[in-house]
């Protein structure tokens, strides 16, 4: 009794630990910091020495969300709820006459009315929840079976890991856990004995002996195994489908021993009932290491994903060949007769009201797959343009085609005017836009008032949502996406989303077989990597923009690499914070040589030992179940040849000394040839800058003018609580001017006096004046930068509803353009998160 007592001691204050501190400011990593991310594993750890355990932390969980719930602790609503769905997916026992979980629900339940994503983490909890009161452990089975691949006929799910690095940015330690993770590999046998033996435990408790299921089941055959595990599935399966959780528990009973009975299993006091003490102990079966594939990735695409396609699906080389250019040019010759209908059609459709328009794409979103359009939320999942082929043809196939176009130009008249951009969103089209000034939202995200009459009150909603249906559970396989890198890679990961988003437009492969999940771990840049000036410090005027006093540039001010986009995430989910971007607080050594030793046998004495880093990378996996959106840009580019190019960033995009400065430092050894001078060496550019500045009052103020700078920054707004409002979406603008330069025959010339400013914006142009050029570089990345660039416009991202009609209007001149839109994706990278964006 006194050791129970000791244990719940032990067990309240590693919980404590694992809370402490959340809910602050994680832009501040002091050292009260440091090893907090090791809370949630130590906990972990002390559970796992003994079976008794999980239902004491799991009663400490529920006992500290009561105090939640009283004291209105938002912050901790998320963690706490993760943790107790990791506990009891790990619990390797009820007791028949436990209470424990039925308090769970009613605890939970009381969360539902709570804001979003509180509400939306506990739904998912009690769903949870629910399943386990109807079949015992069948969530455990449920996340084993898919990661392992072990797929059954009526049952064909799987999850694929892919883990994504550029050796030259992670440190070596990184890789080699990698590569240890790719490496392991548990043979289907030992995965059907394991899961098998959990089915059992979870439903007996201590009535059958898994020592002698162990023996029974190592000496049948494969094709035997796979019919016991597959017959065991199916009992679970179908238990948790029934209503009441107590004739589906005493369904699978009946089974399960059917089922003992025909594998020949031997009953151990076959007439204990369930629960009561006999010669068989209860024992802690860890969840098996996932199936993870590692690439080395450097690149601005996901092309490395077909590898994945080819080996994973057993496809046919057809299925991976590109569309035929004949039928594109012939459907574009269709768009160019519907273009006129449907420009017709916009003025038409702008007087809908609001209700109409929404019960439209209600009903749209359910006749095409399981997804909703929340206008509230501002976030929701695609419904049309994920929709395999075949499914189409196949619905429309008494039509003819000519006349099945049309048809689906109809449905999608107000996709089609989605292309038309607001001057606060920025037209990539509309070059004579921004000297206008707007009184719409500098982001809107729910709806905003347009430059159309006011007598019509014409409305328009801005969707942000991810383009890849990542909330679309109609797909067989879940791939998984895992990154590790800092602010130069999310860039990539960034450019390689937007290229994936074309090409899948034009002939969908890859999000016809997976349902994508992304995941960011941060890493500091390696030190071997040529260290270059990146943003400006942290520090940032309180005010939108206060021109500085006259200051001397120190390029040790500036930081090499940032990971400000981690950061950004931390902020919008506490839990982010705590377990994956505090890795950056830990050494290395620590990561990578301290281990969480696993039993691969409960009956042999072979352990595994997997590193610390590798266990916090498949728990954000496995648990990270809701997407936080960030926001893509754009910028468009004209070079000195005329050339136009379109490129995306995520973080920053550097114009003028600082990209030049890391454009020689990239160099290499050659670099030492050129010399790095700082700003006071610079040679000034004469730029005509263009931007609209972003309010409170959510008024954009145009500003039109000529500076001479040596460098213009752009870097998202993502360091301070009071920036993550999705609506006021911006970039922060800084410009480094001259005021007073030097010149001099004899000694080179500098620059005097110089000032900085900063003001937040949503859209900018900057030109070149008298033919001058200048560099761009994106996301602090080297191999991303462009020289002789004259022009440069940046706007946030946005997704064509339909790629082909996106192209044919891109031909159009300005002058031709429809109508204001009704609708208008905003194109998001989503990144998978514990809880998703706080309120």
């Amino acid at each position: 009794m006194q050791h129970t007592s000791c244990t719940e001691d032990r067990i309240q204050h590693a919980l404590q630990r694992c809370l402490h501190g959340l809910g602050r400011d994680p832009s501040s990593m002091d050292t009260w910091t440091v090893g907090l991310c090791m809370n949630r594993w130590s906990l972990e750890e002390l559970v796992n020495r003994d079976p008794g355990n999980f239902l004491i932390l799991l009663q400490q969980i529920l006992k500290r969300t009561r105090e939640v719930q009283v004291n209105s602790e938002y912050v901790l609503v998320a963690p706490l709820a993760l943790m107790f769905f990791s506990t009891l997916l790990r619990t390797p026992f009820f007791p028949p006459d436990s209470t424990l979980l039925k308090e769970a629900c009613e605890i939970y339940h009381s969360f539902l009315t709570w804001p979003e994503p509180y509400c939306s983490v506990c739904r998912d909890l009690l769903t949870f929840i629910h399943q386990e009161l109807k079949a015992p452990g069948i969530s455990y089975q449920r996340l084993v079976r898919e990661e392992q691949g072990l797929a059954t006929e009526n049952h064909p799910r799987k999850t694929i890991t892919v883990l994504l690095m550029n050796p030259a940015d992670v440190p070596k330690e990184y890789l080699s856990i990698a590569d240890q993770l790719s490496t392991v590999e548990h043979s289907q046998r030992d995965s059907y004995i394991t899961l098998i033996k959990h089915a059992y435990q979870c439903t007996f408790g201590t009535k059958y002996s898994l020592k002698d299921i162990q023996k029974t089941l190592e000496s049948k055959k494969l094709e035997e195994l796979v019919e016991i595990f597959s017959a065991s599935t199916e009992i679970l399966e179908t238990a948790s489908a029934l209503e009441d959780s107590v004739k589906s528990r005493e369904f699978i009973q009946g089974k399960l021993g059917e089922l003992r009975e025909k594998a020949g299993i031997p009953a151990e006091n076959g007439n204990t009932p369930a629960g009561e003490k006999s010669s068989s102990t209860i024992q802690t079966l860890p969840l098996l290491i996932a199936k993870c594939h590692t690439y080395h990735w450097d690149k601005d695409n996901f092309d490395v994903l077909n590898e994945i396609l080819r080996s994973e699906c057993d496809l046919p080389p057809t299925t991976l060949a590109e569309p035929e250019e004949e039928e594109l040019d012939d459907e574009e010759e269709d768009i160019e007769d519907e273009v006129e209908i449907n420009d017709h059609r916009a003025s038409t459709f702008s007087t809908t009201s609001k209700d109409s328009m929404f019960s439209t794409y209600s009903l749209a979103s359910n006749c095409s797959m399981p997804s909703m359009l929340s206008v509230a939320s501002g976030v929701d999942s695609d419904f049309c343009e994920d929709m395999d082929e075949d499914s189409r043809h196949e619905k429309q196939s008494k039509v003819k085609p000519k006349l099945k176009k049309r048809i689906s130009m109809l449905f999608k008249s107000k996709s089609s005017q989605s292309l038309r951009r607001t001057e606060s969103l920025g037209n990539p089209e509309s070059k004579n836009n921004f000297p206008v000034k707007s009184r719409s939202n500098s982001l809107p995200q729910q709806a905003c008032l347009m430059r159309a009459e006011r007598q019509s009150l014409k409305t328009t909603c801005f969707r942000r949502r991810p383009f890849l249906s990542c909330d679309d559970d109609s797909k067989a396989t879940t791939l998984r996406v895992v990154v590790f890198g800092a602010d130069q890679i999310s860039g990539k990961v960034a450019r390689a989303y937007s290229n994936l988003r074309l090409q899948e437009s034009r002939c969908p492969r890859l999000t016809r077989y997976f349902r994508f999940q992304f995941y960011f771990i941060p890493v500091k840049r390696n030190s071997s990597c040529p260290a270059v000036p990146g943003s400006f410090p942290n520090s940032v005027p309180d005010s939108p923009m206060r021109p500085a006093a006259p200051m001397e540039l120190n390029l040790s001010g500036l930081e090499d690499s940032t990971n400000d986009i981690a950061h950004y995430i931390g902020m919008l989910d506490p839990w982010y914070d705590r377990n994956i971007l505090s890795l950056l607080s830990l050494p290395i050594g620590v990561l990578c040589q301290q281990a969480s030793k696993i039993e691969t046998d409960s009956f042999n004495n072979s352990k595994q030992r997997l590193p610390i880093l590798a266990d916090m990378v498949l728990y954000y996996c496995r648990h990270a179940a809701h997407n936080a959106l960030v926001q893509l840009y754009q910028a468009e580019l004209t070079l000195a040849g005329g050339e136009r190019r379109t490129e995306v960033f995520i973080h920053s995009l550097e114009l003028g000394h600082t990209a030049g400065t890391r454009a020689i430092k990239a160099s290499g050894p050659g670099s030492k040839r050129f010399g790095i001078d700082g700003e006071r060496e610079a040679v000034p550019l004469t730029l005509g800058i263009v931007y609209s500045k972003v309010s409170v009052s959510s008024r954009n103020q145009w500003n039109n003018i000529e500076k001479v700078c040596t460098s213009v920054n752009l870097t998202k707004a993502c360091r301070r609580p009071e920036e993550l409002d999705s609506k006021m979406e911006c970039l922060q603008l800084t410009m480094t001017e001259v005021l007073k330069r030097q010149n001099s025959k004899s000694k080179m010339s500098y620059n005097q006096q110089m000032n900085t400013t900063q003001v937040k914006v949503d859209k900018v142009q900057v030109t070149g004046s008298n033919s001058t050029t200048f560099a761009v570089c994106f996301d602090q990345d080297e191999k991303k930068i462009l020289q002789s660039v004259t022009r440069c416009e940046v706007s946030v991202c946005y997704k064509p509803e339909n790629s082909i009609l996106w192209r044919f209007r891109r031909k159009r001149s300005f002058q031709e353009q429809p109508p204001h839109p009704e609708f208008c994706s905003l194109l998001c990278l989503p990144i998978s998160t514990f809880s998703g964006a706080l309120p």
